[in-house]
């Protein structure tokens, strides 16, 4: 934690690497930070995707404690593990929702509180219905207060929970295995670490991840 920069807590490498008195607790922050994404409304600025690529990329340091001697049923069990968390993280969003009512609608705005996110999250669970929790672990932002609409317009709990289990799991091993797997390939057969443009990838899936939010929102206000 020395010569600690405010800027680490927006690069989700700091998270993965973080220690406290020597004890390395990356996989622990990683499990939180998931969880938080939906179930504490803290995701518009926590890394959501580029933290679980990252995740697949150090797998093996996130995963030394608990290893099975197995590099894939490490991977595999590190990706449960994160699609858990997001599960439990939506299923908090819900209640929250459902037991707020329209109070969010008029709440005034905080840092960690933006009702413009709001209105963007409830138009796109408009236009996709009940497949907006799948679709919405993809998207930043959204992804944050879709379980809250969710349990705002009472989406019946079991289909929610379908679609919620459905879209953690999709979401946690495409990211985390796309990232153990690519950086494998590229390591192996171009002699590549992906380590070392750490910087390069986070903003490449940022843009990736945010031009459609921001496709939709230019697109609504030219209307």
């Amino acid at each position: 934690m020395e010569h600690f920069d405010w800027k680490q807590l927006f690069n989700p490498e700091f998270y993965i690497l973080l220690q406290v008195g020597g004890v390395k607790i990356g996989l622990y922050v990683v499990l939180f930070i998931v969880f938080a994404e939906t179930g504490l409304l803290a995701g518009f600025f926590l890394p959501g995707d580029s933290l679980l690529f990252l995740c697949g990329i150090y797998s093996q340091l996130l995963m030394q404690d608990f290893s099975t001697g197995s590099d894939f049923v490490d991977v595999t069990f590190l990706a449960t593990l994160v699609a858990a968390m997001g599960i439990l993280g939506n299923m908090a969003g819900y209640w929250f929702g459902k037991k707020s009512g329209t109070y969010l609608f008029k709440r005034e705005d905080s840092f960690f509180f933006k009702k413009k996110y709001l209105f963007q999250s409830k138009d796109f669970f408009d236009k996709y219905g009940n497949r907006a929790v799948v679709f919405a672990r993809f998207l930043p932002i959204v992804r944050t207060f879709a379980p809250v609409i969710a349990g705002i317009v009472e989406m019946d709990r079991k289909r929610f929970m379908f679609y919620n289990v459905l879209g953690s799991f999709l979401w946690s091993f495409t990211m985390i295995f796309a990232g153990h797997y690519l950086y494998e390939l590229f390591l192996n057969s171009f002699g590549i670490d992906l380590k070392h443009y750490i910087e390069y990838i986070v903003i490449g899936i940022i843009l990736v991840t945010t031009i459609p939010v921001l496709m939709k929102i230019l697109k609504k206000r030219s209307v």
